[in-house]
Parts: C-alpha cells; structure tokens; sequence
C-alpha cells in the first residue's frame, strides 16, 4: 500500500474518532520501541500505524483496550474488576463500590417533598413583596 486514506481505514473502524484514538496509540506504541507488523517505507509513526490498522496487521481491540488502560488513574486487579462489573451488572440498590446509596441519592426519591419544599418558599418571597409594595 503506497499511500493509506482515510477510507481504507473506516472500512476497518467506522467510527472516526475512534479510528483516531486507536491510531495514535499504536503511534505511541511504535514510538516507545514496539514492533512494526509491516514495513516502514520511510513513513512516520502516525501513517505507519494508519496503515497496520487499514492492512488488519495489528488487533484493533487489544489498542482499544490499552488506550483506555492508560487513561485510567486507578488500575484494577483482575478480580477487582470481575468484581466492578458484576456489581454494576447487578441491580440490589447499590453503588458500585458495594455500598447502599445515601438518602436522596436517586432523582425520584424525596422529589414530591422537595418541590413542596420550593414552592412554599416562593410563596412566602412572593408574599413579602407584596407586603412591601403596599
């Protein structure tokens, strides 16, 4: 392939930005020593890996998934986040982490009483006003 598009490659990944993302991992990669899976052809980093991913030479979900490891601030051990996802998967009523949610955590509770709460107060701001004015 003498010059890689950008169509070859959304043939690959059709979603743009993440074709962008995922490139320019692989570039960082490539950049810190990596392996090339073809040859360079006197290309830099950023084309190199557009070309790896539209001629399917590297796996597109393993970059994927090394893009978003490295955007983590907290690393999970394997069995933590087993542990993430079944909590998030399950629906007991509780918070990722394992923990019951605070009173009020969730936008239906205490709505009814809250709304109340707001109108008695605007009645009564109203209600000065018009106290004032006379």
């Amino acid at each position: 392939m003498a010059r890689v598009t950008v169509e070859d490659c959304v043939e690959k990944l059709p979603d743009r930005f993440e074709l962008v993302m995922i490139a320019a991992q692989r570039a960082r990669k490539i950049g810190t020593g990596a392996p090339l899976t073809i040859d360079r052809d006197n290309d830099k980093n950023p084309v190199v890996s557009l070309r790896e991913i539209a001629e399917e030479t590297v796996d597109p979900d393993a970059l994927r998934e090394e893009l978003i490891r490295s955007h983590q601030r907290v690393i999970l051990s394997d069995e933590e986040d087993r542990n993430m996802i079944e909590l998030r998967d399950s629906d007991d009523g509780y918070d990722m982490r394992g923990h019951e949610p605070a009173a009020g955590m969730y936008a239906d509770e205490n709505l009814e009483e809250d709304e109340d709460d707001d109108f008695d107060a605007l009645e009564s701001l109203a209600g000065d006003t018009e106290e004032d004015d006379n």
